[in-house]
């Protein structure tokens, strides 16, 4: 573990730039116990953070902030795959205030999250459907289709948003 949590702050060594603001995209409770999950293989980008506050051998100080961006986006991502994984067993297709409630009851602040339309505007029922949380400068995109869930991180649009048109 610590071999890849060195790995990963020496590849993200290289950026640079300001210190950008983290805004967390958990809120309330959830937001403690999501702190130590980690991302499941396959269903995301790897976790490498363990979750917990103290340095990694060999740094000092705090984590630097490309690091907390990455855990934070870790963190979201977990939340996101966990919280439509437990959506989609129950509903295969789930209608857009199913997806906004279960992605809320999880701790994902309303402010951070869009999410695609279950019906079309000629009232047909869509294919899948897509919630998007904004986390600092990533985009964590959940797909249900299906009943299958797909959990992927993607840049923010140059709006400052996920989703193309919202």
């Amino acid at each position: 573990m610590a071999t890849t949590a060195a790995a990963l702050l020496a590849g993200l060594s290289g950026c640079v730039g300001g210190s950008p603001q983290v805004q967390p995209a958990l809120s309330g409770p959830a937001t403690a116990a999501a702190s130590t999950a980690a991302v499941s293989a396959g269903a995301g980008p790897a976790a490498t953070e363990s979750g917990s506050t103290e340095p990694l051998a060999g740094t000092s100080g705090a984590p630097s902030a490309p690091a907390a961006d990455a855990a934070a986006t870790a963190t979201v991502t977990q939340t996101v795959t966990d919280a439509l994984g437990r959506l989609a067993a129950g509903s295969p297709k789930p209608a857009t205030a199913q997806v906004t409630d279960a992605l809320t009851g999880a701790g994902i602040a309303p402010a951070a999250l869009q999410v695609s339309q279950s019906r079309t505007p000629t009232g047909l029922e869509a294919d899948a459907i897509e919630a998007a949380v904004l986390q600092g400068k990533d985009c964590v995109i959940g797909q249900v289709r299906d009943g299958a869930v797909t959990v992927t991180v993607l840049p923010v649009l140059a709006s400052g948003k996920c989703f193309v048109g919202s």
